[in-house]
Order: structure tokens, then C-alpha cells, then sequence
């Protein structure tokens, strides 16, 4: 179980944002959702590298200050290099030592700040709990 969980680079994300307008992309709130990466539908999707906390795909040239409320209604994966889903988070929270930094989610936010080239500011790579995590 153990060695599944360690061969884990990146978090997928599917949180499902209740206020879009709750982030600003290069400055300008986004009153809409409509200006920031990785929305789809009602989703904000995306996969961040564990050891440096880069969002893959980044666009050149963004900048966001994100601070999502999702609650219940995100699911979170642990997943290899290529995107193969190792581990599923378990709970129904945000899991807060992945995706807020330099705040205090609660588990029902995620909050952080995304700078030009894609790393999250502030960033600290999060110790896996493997009791935390269901091994697919």
C-alpha cells in the first residue's frame, strides 16, 4: 500500500467552486470564472506537482490569488508522472496540506497564490498520510 502512495507525483484536483468571482487572475477579480485556468463547467480541474507545487499546464504570463470556497464537493487524486489515479483522498474536505498555502482552509477552501511560470507561492510539499488516501 505503502509503495503505491510513494510513487505519487502530482494531485489531480476536481473541485466543484461555489464563488468564481473569489480569485483574481492578473489582478482583475473573475467575477465570472471565466479568466482563470483550468475551469470546466462548474469544475476548477487541475493536476499539481508534488515536489515544487507547479500547476501543469500553466498559462504564460497568469498570475492568480485563489481562495475557493468547494466544502463537500471536490474529489482529489493522488496520480504517477504519466496521470495513471493511484489513490483516491478519502475524505469529503479539502485536503488542506496539498492546496492551501499561506492560510488556513478549514477543509472547505482552497486557497493559494499562483505566480507567473505556474508555482504556487508559499508552497511546502505535504507529507502523504497513507491512512488519509484509498489505493485504487
Amino acid at each position: 500500500m505503502t509503495n503505491i502512495i510513494e510513487q505519487a507525483t502530482h494531485i489531480e484536483v476536481e473541485a466543484e467552486v461555489r464563488y468564481w468571482e473569489d480569485a483574481a487572475v492578473n489582478g482583475v477579480e473573475d467575477t465570472d470564472g471565466t479568466l482563470i485556468f483550468g475551469r470546466e463547467g462548474d469544475l476548477w480541474k487541475v493536476r499539481i506537482e508534488l515536489l515544487d507545487g507547479i500547476v501543469e499546464g500553466w498559462p504564460e504570463g497568469m498570475e492568480a490569488d485563489i481562495h475557493y470556497k468547494v466544502c463537500d464537493a471536490g474529489e482529489y487524486w493522488l496520480t504517477d508522472d504519466s496521470g495513471k489515479r493511484l489513490a483516491k483522498w478519502k475524505g469529503h474536505y479539502v485536503p488542506d496540506k496539498f492546496l492551501c498555502h499561506g492560510s488556513e482552509g478549514f477543509g472547505d477552501y482552497i486557497i493559494m497564490s499562483v505566480a507567473i511560470g505556474g508555482g504556487i507561492v508559499g508552497y511546502q510539499k505535504p507529507t502523504i498520510d497513507p491512512e488519509r488516501w484509498a489505493i485504487l
